[in-house]
């Protein structure tokens, strides 16, 4: 299966309950040691590692140590989706959830990689982080709100 992450193409294929990640000319094999409703416990390089999965017909979220990344599925075009936002600058939530904590508020400026909110989903922590440094537009959620898929959190603009 052909997957895109950041405008980046790859590959996933399986054997059994191994998989195989093809990334230019880099392979990562993982094995799967128990799987049960959307909740992965693979072996990486050695080390064990949970993974929570859900999806769609395209997209599939994952989520490992409180980091979500959206992939989605490749048809030969350039997909309009990736990461964690729609239109450029804006953060969406990568499943339904509670917002646990707001750590920004608008005219804050960020850096790639801060976190900015926190949900809570399926009794994990979702850690949403800054994709790049810039200024937070807006924050459209606040702490204790219910939030659904793919709902809007915050809007940042680049530097």
């Amino acid at each position: 299966m052909r997957l895109t992450f950041n405008d980046t193409a790859f590959d996933i294929s399986s054997s059994g309950k191994t998989f195989t990640l093809t990334l230019d000319d880099q392979t990562i094999q993982a094995e799967v040691l128990h799987s049960e409703d959307g909740k992965l416990d693979l072996l990486i390089d050695g080390k064990r590692v949970t993974a929570y999965v859900s999806s769609d017909n395209t997209r599939r979220w994952v989520t490992i140590s409180g980091q979500t990344v959206v992939l989605t599925k490749s048809t030969g075009a350039r997909q309009g989706r990736h990461g964690h936002h729609h239109a450029a600058g804006e953060l969406i939530a990568p499943m339904p959830g509670q917002v646990r904590a707001v750590n920004v508020n608008e005219g804050d400026r960020v850096t790639k990689g801060q976190t900015l909110l926190v949900l809570e989903a399926m009794k994990m922590e979702i850690r949403i982080h800054a994709l790049q440094d810039g200024v937070v537009k807006n924050v459209f959620v606040s702490q204790g709100q219910t939030v659904e898929r793919e709902q809007a959190l915050i809007e940042m603009e680049g530097n």
